[in-house]
């Protein structure tokens, strides 16, 4: 299977897609006014520890505050955390493990109100939910992943050849001049010793800063921030799984050359840079897959479709025969949607990256056999997941119970808001998205125009926003395109409504704003 990543950078938004074969099946976003946090280690303040479900809130300068359960509570020690850093001071003396009989020790006994910690973000917001924290603190570097608080060595699953397991193994055991944990990753296979012994030194250096940071810092503030997504997905998407990364601003593309050249000079063949005309997007014949990724009705090719809902608790996505009708029998017309809803699911599961705890309604089959033939298919459609899964069989109801690794925000949640016209009862797509869709077809219009004016009709609430927070991306189509733009609102039209008007010198005169 051939892989590729494709990256369009544009003036707040980031978009990072992940094709096999020429069909997108993840898509990463992020916007300038809200990166994804996850791997941040921050020196926060517990505000508020709430013994009766063994957790605590604690302060990292964000508008959620973070939660914390007692199992990611470092068991030996943030009580004395100046002694604890005094103790670690120079590195190479790790916290000790904690002994066996203060494994439960109850959350009160492990932190108090008021109290400065150093935490690692697990999981991102997720609405109306802070983001998920660990005292537990791991750095992924290129090779391995260090973990200053365990004393752990342990290697990616996907090195499946034991001699090389055991080979790195022994290789970090002998290596490591301290008790802190590593977990040597895929990227890692085949590795020579001088090329763990530079990461590990790196590793340890990064965590001695930020040790360092943390004395000195006051509470709550950012101490150490996780990489970009264009560089995440180098490190961890060209490294670990695509044969070519391409991207479409030059900038972003000479960061990336420079960040393989420190620590992977091998791939940066693999790298190219997008300069043609066309939006990047466009040219993978993108953006019609992520338009659908956002419907809550998937059509079959057979006729069929599934319906996803998302509710508070869980998805629910059912299975419907639609216009298909079938030629033989109606247990053979249900078995074929059903098989064929499996692959339109996987895929829409992934891509969407819906997590948690999924159920499945399939169209009810009598035979046992049908039932055992779609559930084996859906494992089986699911096995190209990077992220865990668990499904139970198909239950006396006809239904289908999995649950998905859930790190942060489904697509559906990233890219769209509650829809003001019904009042949250639906979603449409959010302002700030239509906002980039703007720019992105300006900017590809553009280039079929010749006229030195263009005028973008919108919705009042489009065009405030244009003409304020994202005043710059106005600024910037201008610089691009050489052509002055002019706004004008419409009260008429749909909040995702947009025409785009070329003007001509002769008609520039009589052009009003609606």
């Amino acid at each position: 299977m051939y892989k590729e990543i494709v990256i369009n950078v544009s003036q707040r938004e980031t978009r990072v897609a992940l094709l096999e074969d020429g069909t997108i099946v993840e898509l990463f976003i992020e916007r300038g006014n809200e990166g994804d946090i996850t791997g941040n280690i921050y020196k926060g303040r517990v505000q508020r520890v709430l013994p009766g479900i063994q957790a605590a809130f604690v302060d990292i300068g964000l508008n959620q505050a973070a939660f914390i359960y007692v199992d990611d509570v470092l068991r030996n020690g943030f009580q004395d955390i100046e002694k604890q850093m005094a103790q670690a001071e120079g590195y190479d003396a790790p916290f000790p493990p904690a002994p066996d009989d203060d494994r439960q020790s109850p959350i009160e006994e492990l932190l108090v109100e008021g109290q400065e910690i150093l935490v690692h973000v697990a999981k991102a917001p997720m609405g109306t939910k802070g983001p998920r924290v660990t005292s537990y603190v791991s750095l992924p570097g290129r090779f391995l992943v260090l973990m200053p608080f365990a004393n752990h060595i342990g290697v990616s699953r996907r090195i499946e050849d034991e001699s090389e397991r055991t080979r790195l193994k022994t290789m970090i055991a002998e290596m490591r001049d301290n008790h802190f944990g590593y977990i040597v990753r895929t990227a890692a296979e085949g590795i020579d010793i001088p090329r763990v012994q530079q990461e590990m030194l790196f590793l340890k250096n990064l965590w001695a800063s930020i040790q360092k940071k943390f004395k000195s810092a006051p509470a709550p503030t950012l101490i150490h921030q996780e990489l970009s997504l264009s560089l995440r997905a180098v490190r961890d998407l060209l490294v670990h799984e695509a044969d070519r990364l391409i991207i479409d601003t030059r900038r972003q593309y000479e960061t990336a050359i420079a960040f393989l050249d420190t620590f992977n000079p091998v791939l940066k063949n693999r790298v190219e840079l997008y300069e043609d005309d066309e939006p990047i997007f466009d040219a993978f014949n993108l953006e019609g897959d992520i338009s659908r990724a956002l419907k809550r009705k998937v059509w079959l090719k057979s006729g069929g479709y599934i319906i996803i809902e998302h509710t508070e608790a869980l998805v629910a996505i059912d299975v419907n025969t639609g216009r298909f009708v079938g030629k033989h029998n109606l247990e053979e017309t249900i078995l074929k949607t059903n098989l064929e809803a499996v692959k339109e699911i996987a895929y829409q599961v992934r891509l969407r990256d819906i997590g948690g705890l999924i159920i499945i309604d399939f169209i009810d089959m009598q035979k046992k056999s049908s039932q055992e033939k779609v559930y084996n298919a859906l494992q089986d459609a699911l096995r190209k997941d990077r992220s865990k899964t668990h499904i139970l069989p198909i239950s006396d109801m006809g239904l289908v119970q999995m649950t998905r690794k859930r790190n942060k925000e489904p697509l559906t949640r990233i890219m769209r808001e509650p829809c003001a016209y019904c009042e949250g009862e639906g979603y449409m797509i959010s302002r700030q998205s239509i906002c980039y869709r703007i720019f992105r077809e300006v900017l590809r219009d553009s280039h079929d125009m010749v006229g030195d004016r263009m005028a973008v009709r919108v919705n009042p609430a489009i065009a405030d926003l244009l003409h304020g927070e994202e005043s710059d991306l106005i600024a910037a189509l201008e610089k691009l395109t050489g052509r002055h733009i002019v706004i004008y609102p419409n009260a008429s039209f749909h909040l995702e409504e947009v025409a785009i008007i070329e003007i001509l010198q002769s008609d520039a005169e009589n052009e009003k704003p609606a």
